[in-house]
């Protein structure tokens, strides 16, 4: 008989990005199912308003309650844990929740010039949570926070296939102009040693980052911390799911409110995860 413990972890995102939290999820908790939604039609959420973020952010995670039982929810978004992150748990107090945040504090332990960028999305770098996280580091480092306006929908895009070509040569005019913007990376005193990847979307650009930035520039993402606080939190409140899980059960669930082209293009291309996991829901909210 299925008890709590064999109910999935929900994780959802915008898009896409958050895929890889999901990666880092699903290798520190591998006996654990996971129930994945991307709300596509409505990314990215970085450049809507937080009244709109806030409203699909409980929409979504009503969803996941009522319809896959989820034991706990990681709002794989910054976007969206800036915005709601404080509401969701005022209104389920009894689920564990974990949201992400630019790795600004593991950034300033890591940097040897004391030189760190920020990149976000406009709504996580206009949002009260992220000045407030700033303030609380600003002390210890001199901090570069450039807003990448366009870059995560490029990303989005460059999964479907009629898309590709243009996004990618998008995602590489886009990494230029903001990287510039933020002024010089490397090594040497007074330069830019450590990025601070602030959207869950840019991990799957870390590649091309490494080519403009060279080897010297320490790239910081939020998926390892963020599937550790997750298994503490799982533990703490008994719900670590032993092994013992029904041969059956679908380890892993995709779902996207937008097109599912793209997240199949993107689970095979990024996570190895076969397209027959992933489904359309669009009846979510339209």
């Amino acid at each position: 008989m299925s008890t709590d413990t064999q109910h999935p972890i929900g994780v959802f995102d915008s898009g896409i990005g958050g895929l890889s939290v999901l990666q880092a999820l699903q290798k520190e908790l591998p006996h654990e199912r996971f129930v994945y939604l991307a709300d596509n039609a409505h990314a990215p959420y970085g450049e809507k308003t937080e009244t709109f973020i806030r409203q699909r952010t409980h929409a979504i995670a009503e969803y996941l309650l009522a319809q896959h039982h989820i034991k706990a929810l990681v709002v794989a978004c910054n976007t969206a844990t800036a915005a709601a992150i404080h509401e969701l748990r005022a209104r389920h107090p009894q689920l564990p929740l974990v949201g992400v945040e630019p790795a600004l504090k593991p950034a300033v332990t890591l940097s040897q010039t004391g030189h760190i960028g920020v990149m976000a999305t406009r709504g996580t770098v206009a949002s009260d949570k992220f000045a407030r996280l700033l303030a609380s580091v600003q002390s210890e480092a001199l901090f570069e926070v450039q807003a990448c306006n366009g870059l995560a929908l490029a990303i989005e895009q460059s999964t479907l296939p009629d898309q590709a070509v243009a996004a990618q040569a998008q995602i590489s005019h886009l990494l230029l102009t903001y990287t510039q913007a933020m002024g010089r990376f490397g090594a040497a005193p007074g330069d830019i040693d450590t990025l601070v990847l602030g959207c869950t979307h840019y991990v799957f650009v870390e590649k091309d980052l490494r080519q403009l930035l060279g080897p010297h520039v320490q790239l910081v993402s939020t998926g390892e911390p963020v599937a550790r606080q997750t298994h503490r939190l799982l533990a703490a409140a008994e719900l670590l799911n032993s092994g013992k899980t029904d041969g059956a059960a679908q380890p892993v669930r995709l779902m996207t409110t937008g097109d599912l082209q793209g997240l199949q293009a993107a689970a095979q291309r990024w996570l190895g995860l076969p397209p027959d996991i992933c489904q359309a829901v669009p009846a979510l909210l339209g």
